[in-house]
């Protein structure tokens, strides 16, 4: 089996394909991200093609203009599916991530291979519904997702024999959009052990939360700046760590001159491994995130998860047991969890060392590379079947 990957930036896209590489079964990975950013992913030279001219430059110049970025966005994904298209190499399976697939799916297609849609989200039409009534009730005005966008992410599952998706909160969203359910495989993502685990603990006579990601209405901070405030602790810190939603910007500026909120920007790898090592507990309370990938890293640093049930935490951990899960848009719920760890350093403790082996037990990526390794030889078998 030969498999094609694409995807205009790394997200876990590398990660499948150092899996799919050390099977023998990788073909090629495309991306939009400049060859350089991409020395460290530890593939061969000649398996992975690029087509940078339009990404980078937006990563690198991030304009504020909202039509500006959002014309931008739609060019790149429109050239760099072109890219592939037109040197797509022939192949049992291309598997190409959702937004900049349709014209080399519908290659890949034409020539026998089959067509695997990769969403890590949710269904694009549920986020943008969603997301629109989370401005709203927060008063902001919402960007919204491009239409152009909706149509092709569509026209990209009504044309792919399969779609992956990272959880089961995702899957039940393309459902309820309409989606034969047959057609959808559950894989969640996994977690670097070697770049993710212990490195330190966290202090006494403090009680750490963590939150980190992008500080957004999407990713629901709203919800934890409000369960903060209502934490009972002498010693209570909140660090941020990620970048800055433009349009929440404002409303942050007055929690910077607080001693006990830090704000630290991105963090390389090594850096958030430090910072989750030294944490509490990492809250992720996301009105919409198809699966938070730094639960796993989380737990693999020993540092339980408080998460909203819309990131995909019911796939990863037992909710009360190696963390918790709770309501979306609940951030009584979030206290009330965040307020018995703090309260209960033994049940911190439990639920740390409960995190570290549910992560272990899972295999780190091993484990998503053979399931979606059955998957692809699944969707292959049927389409020899139905032959």
């Amino acid at each position: 089996m030969q498999v094609v990957l694409s995807t205009s930036g790394r997200f876990h896209t590398f990660d499948l394909a150092r899996q799919l590489h050390k099977r023998g079964n990788l073909k090629t990975v495309f991306s939009g991200y400049p060859l350089f950013k991409l020395r460290r992913e530890g593939l061969p030279r000649e398996l992975v093609k690029t087509f940078p001219w339009l990404h980078a430059p937006i990563m690198y110049l991030n304009p504020r203009s909202g039509w500006l970025k959002r014309e931008w966005a739609w060019q790149d994904s429109i050239w760099f599916d072109r890219f592939v298209a037109a040197n797509l190499p022939e192949c049992d399976v291309f598997h190409g991530l959702s937004g900049s697939a349709l014209r080399s799916g519908t290659i890949a297609k034409k020539r026998g291979a089959q067509y695997i849609c990769d969403r890590g989200s949710s269904h694009i039409r549920f986020q943008d519904e969603i997301l629109r009534e989370e401005y709203k009730m927060q008063g902001l005005a919402y960007p919204g997702i491009d239409p152009r966008v909706v149509d092709a992410e569509e026209a990209e599952y009504d044309l792919a024999d399969a779609i992956t998706v990272p959880s089961h909160f995702a899957k039940d969203t393309f459902a309820g959009n309409g989606v034969n359910r047959e057609k959808l495989h559950v894989i969640p993502y996994g977690v670097e052990l070697t770049r993710f685990c212990p490195v330190a603990s966290p202090p006494e006579g403090e009680f750490r939360v963590l939150f980190a990601g992008k500080i957004s209405v999407r990713k629901g901070i709203r919800y934890l700046l409000e369960a903060y405030e209502g934490l009972l602790h002498p010693g209570k810190k909140l660090i941020l760590a990620g970048g800055i939603e433009d349009t929440i910007e404002p409303s942050l500026r007055k929690l910077r001159h607080r001693q006990d909120i830090l704000f630290m920007g991105h963090l390389q790898q090594r850096q958030l491994s430090k910072v989750m090592s030294e944490s509490h507990v990492l809250v992720l309370p996301s009105v919409e995130d198809g699966f938070g990938l730094v639960q796993a890293q989380a737990m693999a640093c020993g540092c339980p998860v408080i998460a909203s049930t819309n990131t995909g935490a019911s796939d990863l951990f037992l909710s009360e047991l190696e963390g918790f899960v709770v309501p979306i848009r609940n951030s009584d719920a979030i206290q009330y969890r965040l307020q018995r760890l703090a309260d209960n350093p033994q049940l911190q403790f439990s639920m740390s060392r409960r995190a570290l082996d549910r992560v272990a037990a899972l295999g780190g990526w091993d484990c998503y590379g053979d399931a979606i390794n059955e998957a692809f030889q699944a969707v292959l078998n049927r389409r020899a079947v139905a032959a």
